[in-house]
């Protein structure tokens, strides 16, 4: 679920027809006319329900994923390090911040979307491996077909639902685990408990780094539950946020950061700061306060993340 303002949000009737047939690599959704290409939006049905990809009128290679309308990701194909989305430059600080610059690691990213920061890994970390797991083949296919990996880019994509793929991993695998899974715009129940969040701790290595994009609006229950929940498996929490999110005025997007040996929080909070939409990022006291005695979330009582409402996704 991106944030409000995210680019190409607006829906394309014209779209709503699958014109995937015949696509292929940089000539995708081109229509030519007066000696130019013209980019149009493609689509098909997919497990979630229609994903379109629209097309970013001010980057000549940018597309935004939609699925039934949601904002799902923004890729850059001739610049992936390029992150749009406030959500997703605050999940690239966290690669940025996994370990020494240009070393490369192990990532597993729970949630596919266009493989938005699988991308920015493999060009800011080269000979990182990396894993996605998805669970719409369909989708996979059709951001295959039309928003191509890099074929030098170890990764590989494995169809099939994000806890179970989590569970045929190796103890100590990853430096990171990325969880990015919504099933339309609502985190699907089995990923928000303590159980999972155990699976995950015991995939990464010991200074290994869990991220997550989280989604909540007012009161805030969602998040500071699964504040509380990742507390009972990590020992060092931060949670970015930005500021109308963190006071309850807005549905939005956070990104909760944690790990078994201390985090980086002086520098993810400076780069947090000074992105082009600032965010905030609580830590410690100030984030124990915050889940204000919340109960840890357990597969037996874990609900989905709320539904957004429908003006999270309209143009501001």
């Amino acid at each position: 679920m991106a944030r409000r303002g995210a680019p190409a949000r607006g829906r394309n009737k014209a779209a709503d027809k699958d014109r995937a047939g015949g696509a292929r690599a940089k000539g995708r959704g081109e229509r030519r006319g007066s000696g130019r290409a013209e980019r149009e939006p493609v689509s098909r049905s997919v497990g979630g329900g229609l994903a379109e990809l629209i097309p970013d009128r001010e980057r000549p290679q940018g597309w935004t994923l939609l699925i039934d309308g949601a904002p799902q990701s923004h890729v850059d194909l001739d610049d992936p390090t390029h992150l749009s989305f406030a959500y997703q430059r605050r999940l690239g600080h966290v690669i940025d911040l996994a370990a020494l610059p240009l070393r490369p690691l192990h990532v597993l990213h729970l949630g596919g979307g266009a493989f938005t920061l699988a991308r920015y890994t493999a060009a800011t970390r080269p000979r990182s491996t990396q894993q996605i797991v998805e669970l719409d083949a369909p989708l996979v296919q059709f951001v295959r077909d039309h928003l191509p990996l890099d074929p030098q880019a170890r990764v590989r994509v494995r169809a099939t639902d994000a806890r179970e793929g989590l569970g045929r991993f190796p103890d100590g695998w990853a430096d990171l685990v990325i969880a990015d899974v919504f099933s339309g715009a609502r985190t699907p129940a089995h990923l928000t408990s303590a159980e999972f969040l155990t699976e995950v701790r015991r995939v990464l290595k010991p200074e290994g780094r869990y991220a997550a994009n989280l989604a909540d609006g007012p009161p805030l229950a969602h998040l500071r539950g699964q504040v509380a929940t990742a507390a009972a498996v990590f020992p060092e929490l931060a949670l970015a946020a930005d500021p109308v999110v963190w006071r309850g005025r807005r549905f939005g997007n956070a990104v909760l950061l944690a790990s078994a040996l201390p985090l980086p929080v002086a520098e993810f909070t400076r780069r947090v700061a000074s992105d082009p939409h600032p965010g905030r990022v609580e830590h410690g006291r100030a984030l124990t306060d915050f889940t204000g005695g919340a109960a840890v979330v357990t597969d037996a009582v874990a609900e989905p993340s709320p539904a957004p409402p429908p003006s999270v996704f309209e143009n501001p």
